[in-house]
């Protein structure tokens, strides 16, 4: 089975060089093909995947949902990868996927922990080993078979915010999502930048408007006012 990793990009230049040197080092470059998928980042991040060895593809669409989109659109592999620039891979990426999809899960996620020792956030990495849909989210990245995400019709653009937690939950109408469990590791710059409460209420803001299906630009706004960012 052939894998495509499609990472959707904003100003990552900071990021993106050493997660692509660690797809690579960590699989055949015949099984798998990395797509950054970047929205015009005026910080050099196109350059920077495109050095590291990425195929760099610039989103007609800016957004995560039409980046991702757009890379799916691009991609020749069986099984996509989807990941954020700031994610650690598990270096056994494509073992455990394909171990996933052959035992007949055409969906999951793995577990993740925080690169930080604040205790916690060890509190919510734990919290990503249980099925809960408020455990999930793109940070643990998401695997999904080509045949099942044409089945879904891929993400929807509408979700600018919460697009990750609306697939899950089509995802698990039609298939089973598994949970791999091994970790990745996640940037706390968030938590890092504001307070761990601070994340906290934003996050469960953010989760409570999403199932009260409030509109996701009005949940994107919200989200974003109630966050400092770097």
């Amino acid at each position: 089975m052939a894998l495509s990793v499609i990472i959707p990009t904003y100003n990552e230049a900071a990021n993106i060089a050493q997660l692509v040197a660690d797809l690579r080092r960590h699989a055949p470059a015949h099984l798998v093909e990395i797509l950054v998928v970047d929205a015009h980042s005026p910080d050099g991040t196109a350059e920077a995947a495109r050095q590291a060895g990425a195929t760099v593809l610039l989103a007609p669409k800016p957004g995560r949902a039409a980046q991702m989109n757009y890379g799916a659109q691009q991609a020749t592999g069986d099984i996509l990868y989807f990941v954020h620039a700031d994610v650690g891979i598990h270096p056994d990426y494509v073992a455990t996927i394909e171990a996933a999809v052959a035992a007949g899960h055409e969906a999951g996620c793995y577990r993740f922990r925080f690169d930080s020792k604040h205790p916690l956030l060890r509190i919510n990495s734990y919290g990503t080993r249980f099925p809960g849909i408020m455990s999930r989210g793109g940070d643990q990245t998401l695997f999904v078979t080509r045949d099942l995400f044409q089945r879904l019709g891929g993400f929807n653009e509408r979700f600018v915010i919460m697009e990750d937690f609306e697939i899950i939950l089509r995802i698990r109408k039609l298939a089973s999502f598994f949970i791999i469990p091994q970790d990745v590791r996640v940037s706390a710059r968030k938590y890092e930048t504001n307070s761990w409460l601070r994340v906290q209420i934003a996050n469960l803001t953010a989760l409570s408007l999403f199932f009260l299906k409030v509109p996701p630009t009005r949940i994107a706004r919200t989200y974003k006012a109630m966050l400092n960012y770097r």
